[in-house]
């Protein structure tokens, strides 16, 4: 098997209504907005929006996840409606195990652009690119019924659920007492 850092990935490709790209310099200011924008949407399931306050940190946060990119340890992509430069939200292949391939697809949509089918337009697409993996897995909370749709209709299958499988913060801690 070839390093990673010498496996080939597109740096950009489309589907039908999508550009999707590799992060770049220069990306944080957008992220930034759609982050923001997205905060109650995002941080019940996901911790790194905190992580976002100053355009800084979503800049920077881009420049990690390039050179992530270019090392072939985490292949983050950014998701543009096709023609524009209107973040739709991110994506990507983590998680990556280059022994067997396999690959953990995340996604999160900015909140104005919901529920027109662009994530699971992404992971559709996201999925055929998968440098030959023999297995993509989707992992999402099981109260995070947008995350399942988008698996379901990208024609993933429910294999089962992990328990206790992952730290949870006291702000989660507390969302999940009754």
């Amino acid at each position: 098997m070839k390093p990673p850092i010498l496996m080939d990935f597109p740096e950009s490709f489309e589907t039908e209504r999508l550009s999707i790209r590799s992060p770049l310099f220069g990306d944080g200011p957008e992220m930034h907005a759609a982050v923001r924008e997205s905060m109650g949407e995002l941080t019940p399931w996901m911790p790194w929006p905190k992580e976002h306050r100053p355009v800084d940190d979503s800049e920077a946060s881009a420049r990690r996840a390039r050179v992530a990119f270019l090392q072939r340890s985490e292949l983050r992509l950014h998701l543009y409606l096709k023609g524009t430069e209107t973040l739709v939200g991110s994506s990507g292949l983590r998680g990556i195990n280059w022994e067997v391939p396999k690959f953990d697809i995340g996604c999160w949509c900015r909140t104005r652009l919901t529920g027109r089918g662009y994530m699971t337009e992404a992971v559709r697409g996201i999925t055929a690119f998968a440098l030959g993996a023999r297995r993509v897995e989707i992992r999402c909370d099981s109260r995070n019924l947008a995350s399942m749709r988008v698996a379901e209709r990208a024609g993933f299958l429910l294999e089962g659920e992990l328990h206790n499988n992952e730290a949870i913060t006291p702000e989660q801690r507390s969302q999940s007492r009754p």
